[in-house]
């Protein structure tokens, strides 16, 4: 279950993401195509990443799902591409402020 402030780590490679705004329900948060396990929790032996998911996530980037229900803050970047289920997630772009004349 996602709830805004949970940490999780990925199996796979150094990514580590906060929760910081979710949709109700259960939710498959993947990271290398694995699922992402929770902060503290040791990771499994002998899993391997997803070589269509080896695009890397950045420190400080906020990454989202298309309708951008699903919020995660990237607080340690790593080679594994963020996704929920099989779907890669973006990241999200800066909001454009109106110009002041």
């Amino acid at each position: 279950m996602l709830k805004p402030g949970a940490r999780f780590k990925s199996a796979v490679c150094e990514t580590q993401v906060m929760v910081v705004k979710s949709p109700p329900g259960e939710h498959d948060l993947r990271c290398g195509g694995v699922p992402m396990i929770g902060a503290n929790d040791p990771a499994p032996a002998n899993v391997q990443a997803d070589a269509a998911f080896a695009g890397g996530s950045l420190i400080g980037k906020r990454y989202v799902n298309a309708d951008e229900s699903l919020e995660l803050l990237c607080t340690r970047g790593g080679a594994g591409t963020l996704s929920l289920g099989a779907t890669p997630l973006k990241v999200k772009q800066a909001k454009q402020l109106p110009s002041s004349d």
